[in-house]
């Protein structure tokens, strides 16, 4: 019987079976690369806004407190998106002609709320809760960045499932003293800016992190403790840290935060 296909044809289709698994290759690559990028992360993008609202002008430039809009960060799962009344508290006094608050002006006399574009939005089946977050010592801008630094907000991390894994996984890296959580300019422990610590008695109903006063003058040379809820320097033991990995290990440690093996329930944080 006559040879149907000629010898070269093996060749060709071994050709074709390597060609086949680079393109499935450097489709999965591709594919990888797509879903970290900012198309689809939105890292960096600043949304239209009904207001251009300015962070850094109010952050930065008029020393406005992240609490005083965002009311309810420290007690529940919902940072806030402030009222039109908190804009008018200001601006029934100062700016109140201008063009640019014209929408504010308007949602005030008709009753009729903003609508923000959600910057940092999280999928539906996603439970996060600021409240946990930010009483356990993480600061506001370990995820949201410089926020005092923005002229228009924008997300500066990706908040997928494995950038939140990065620091459940080691949380040490990023845990601050509970007094700098609203600290844009903190900076972690170094040689020459240690930090000092101590323990205190721990309060029923008060969360366990602010059991721990953390100052950044020696506590030895009669600084007043920034905590008024403890008593004075003499009555505890400071410890000094000069670096973050072991302030960290500190915190974790007495914060009680749990460790990754003993989050072992999805419904931490898919509900």
């Amino acid at each position: 019987m006559a040879q149907i296909f000629d010898r070269s044809s093996n060749a060709l289709a071994r050709a074709s079976l390597v060609l086949t698994g680079l393109i499935v290759i450097a489709l999965g690559v591709t594919l990888d690369q797509l879903q970290r990028s900012p198309w689809v992360t939105r890292q960096g993008q600043r949304p239209d806004q009904p207001v251009p609202f300015s962070h850094k002008h109010h952050v930065q430039g008029l020393g406005v407190q992240c609490q005083y809009c965002h009311v309810t960060v420290e007690k529940s799962s919902y940072a806030g998106i402030p009222p039109t009344k908190t804009c008018i508290n200001c601006h029934a006094q100062i700016w109140t002609n201008a063009q640019l608050l014209e929408p504010v002006r308007q949602s005030w006399a008709t009753g009729q709320s903003l609508i923000w574009t959600k910057v940092h939005d999280l999928p539906d089946y996603v439970y996060f809760s600021h409240e946990i977050h930010v009483n356990k010592g993480l600061g506001c801008a370990s995820c949201h960045g410089r926020v005092d630094q923005m002229p228009l907000m924008y997300a500066q991390n990706t908040l997928q499932m494995e950038w939140c894994l990065d620091c459940h996984r080691n949380p040490a890296k990023n845990l601050r003293p509970t007094s700098e959580i609203y600290n844009m300019a903190w900076e972690k422990p170094a040689e020459d800016r240690p930090v000092w610590c101590a323990v205190g008695k721990e309060q029923s109903g008060t969360p366990t992190a602010q059991s721990v006063d953390c100052v950044t003058k020696d506590p030895a040379e009669g600084v007043k403790l920034a905590s008024l809820s403890l008593p004075a320097a003499g009555a505890f033991t400071y410890k000094k840290f000069t670096s973050q990995d072991e302030l960290g290990r500190f915190l974790v440690d007495h914060y009680k935060i749990r460790t990754p093996r003993e989050l072992a329930s999805c419904e931490v944080c898919h509900r």
